[in-house]
């Protein structure tokens, strides 16, 4: 395995969604909300996760009906017993193989997974293959390079600080291309043509560092995977840095970021 890859932990449902779930809704609704999908649609799901954006989709855009795909079957069965709406069905798949015939969908859509899959020229591919003519492709990634999602970058540099080794796990790294110009780039690359893209921001409050803290032990996503990885006495050690730079005492607040593309087939 990668050492890039080595510490993305996609099984833990629950942990994960302690991570990461409550900010995938902020960025779900608003994404939602730019993309003004029609109503009574068929829509597929590229990397549901734990379901923030399927529950978004079904809550807010009226579907007809929602194929939610991940290749994690340990998320696809989270998701699956936390969504039950006869609208939305759930299916283990890459996104190199999206489970639809040619044309059958009229929104695909995928929310902070694009980065993670391999070959993402092919799976925006497969995107654009389901898709009927004038149908939706869409997605959304976090800004990675441009610190994207603050409690990752201000981990990733805490711990670069203490390792110098883990600068090579940090997403900003790992994902260059996650970018405006970058996914302009890359939706040319895979046909995509007159491609719209804007910028989500939402804010990430923590009451106290301990709640900033505590997600990053649970040892679901990449950060966390790293941490839990770590000696006790390495992991007290980055604790510490990180309550000494963000918050001795008191509330931690800041930023995230996202690049989100929508773009119709002819």
């Amino acid at each position: 395995m990668d050492i890039d890859t080595k510490f993305d932990a996609w099984t833990a449902g629950q942990s994960y969604e302690h991570y990461m779930g409550r900010w995938s809704r902020l960025v779900a609704a608003r994404f939602l909300d730019w993309l003004d999908a029609p109503e009574d649609a068929d829509w597929l799901e590229l990397g549901c996760g734990t379901g923030a954006l399927t529950s978004a989709i079904l809550e807010r855009c009226a579907p007809r009906t929602i194929l939610a795909t991940d290749a994690s079957a340990a998320f696809v069965a989270h998701a699956r017993q936390a969504i039950d709406d006869p609208r939305a069905r759930f299916e283990t798949a890459t996104a190199q193989q999206l489970p639809a015939e040619d044309g059958s969908v009229d929104v695909v859509t995928s929310g902070l997974v694009l980065n993670f899959v391999p070959d993402r020229v092919a799976g925006l591919a497969e995107m654009l293959r389901v898709l009927r003519p004038g149908g939706l492709l869409s997605f959304y990634v976090w800004d990675y390079p441009g610190g994207g999602i603050g409690f990752i970058d201000a981990f990733w540099k805490a711990a670069a600080a203490l390792d110098p080794k883990a600068a090579e796990l940090d997403e900003g790294a790992r994902f260059p291309f996650c970018t405006a110009d970058g996914l302009a780039a890359l939706c040319s690359d895979a046909g995509i043509g007159d491609a719209e893209i804007t910028a989500i921001e939402i804010d990430t409050p923590f009451p106290e560092f301990e709640a900033f803290w505590q997600p990053f032990t649970l040892g679901a996503g990449p950060a966390p995977g790293y941490c839990l990885s770590l000696p006790e006495e390495d992991r007290s050690a980055l604790k510490s840095l990180l309550q000494s730079r963000l918050a001795p005492e008191g509330p931690v607040n800041l930023r995230a970021r996202a690049w989100a593309v929508k773009a119709r087939r002819p």
